[in-house]
Formats: structure tokens, sequence, C-alpha cells
């Protein structure tokens, strides 16, 4: 479900300290009920990227996303991190310096900035866009157990990566989001066991 802004800005998350800059984009609330200590779980598994891709048409936006890519040059490693732009670590306060980083994803191109007991970022960079993935672990007040939040911020790389992410807006509301947020529920319940055991 799309949660509006305030749901992740009223919140002292450390993000705020460290993309003061980046755009919020989204904010969605994730199907991963749990204790208040579930983050790890949520982590492992976005992070490992176990089982395939949500559906075709998921599967088929981003096979066309990575040929577009290919062709026009998007994801060279001199337009990423290290190359176009710096890495988010390189403003970490030293406290979150010194913290546990978390782990890079597996299955897409994201690095991870840092990871605490109730928030991990990762953060990603093209010729696009500069982009961060911020998963927060929130109390759901309507059932008093805990649940992951997503929010997206992004920094988009002057008027083309602005009018980028102006045209893939409505492939990510009917085509990435929904079948990613079903996925990720259907995953989160699969590993229930597991989670439950080791508590």
């Amino acid at each position: 479900m799309r949660l509006a802004s305030s749901a992740h800005t009223s919140r002292p998350w450390r993000i705020h300290e460290i993309a003061g800059d980046f755009q919020l984009e989204d904010v969605w609330a994730l199907p991963t009920p749990g204790g208040p200590d579930d983050l790890p779980h949520l982590v492992e598994q976005i992070a490992g990227g176990a089982g395939k891709a949500p559906s075709p048409v998921y599967r088929a936006l981003f096979a066309v996303r990575w040929q577009l890519g290919r062709v026009f040059g998007w994801d060279k490693d001199d337009g990423g991190l290290g190359g176009r732009v710096q890495t988010l670590r390189d403003r970490l306060p030293t406290d979150l310096r010194d913290a546990p980083r978390g782990p890079d994803v597996r299955s897409a191109p994201f690095t991870s900035v840092y990871q605490l007991h109730d928030e991990w970022a990762a953060e990603i960079a093209n010729r696009t866009v500069h982009a961060v993935m911020h998963i927060g672990w929130v109390q759901d007040g309507t059932t008093g157990t805990y649940r992951g939040q997503m929010a997206v911020l992004v920094k988009p790389n002057g008027p083309f990566g602005a009018v980028y992410m102006l045209g893939i807006k409505p492939f990510r509301y009917v085509g990435v989001y929904p079948a990613l947020l079903r996925a990720m529920g259907r995953q989160w319940q699969a590993t229930a066991d597991r989670r439950n055991s080791m508590a």
C-alpha cells in the first residue's frame, strides 16, 4: 500500500541527515508483519533476492530497462558510484560509519550504506539517477505488530534524469511495485516458521 510522504518524513530516520538533497519519490507499507527485532530478516530477504522475479510483466519491464541501459550506456561504471557520484557512505557521521554496513543486494546493483536496528539504506547510481532504497521497521498502529516500510529517494541526473523518472512512473506504479510487494509478502510468509524458530 502506498503511504503519504509524512509516513517517512515524520520519523527520525538517520537517512534524513545524509540524503537531505534527495527528493522523496515514494513510500510503501510492506506486507511483512513481525516483531520489534525482525528488520534483519527483512534485510536478508531483500538482499538475498531469493526466488524468481515477481511476475512476467515485472521481468519484461526490467529486461527492457537493462537492454536500454546497455544500448545507451546508462549503467557504465563511470556513471555510477565512485564515478559520476560519490557514495553516501562518504557522508556518514562517525557513529554510522562505525556501525554495521549491511549487505549489498545480490539481485540488483544496490550497495548498502548502513544498517541499524530499525532502518537500512542501500544506494544505486547510473547516468539517469542516484537513488536510495530506505527500509524502515515501524510499529503498525492498527495491529500492534511491526512491519517494513520502504521509501525511495532520488536525485535525478539533470533534465534527462528528471524526464526519465517521470517517464517510468506509470510503469513503476502499475507493473513494478504491486508485483514486488506481492512477492515480498509471499516470501515473508513462507519463511515465517524459520523466523519464529529463531526467536
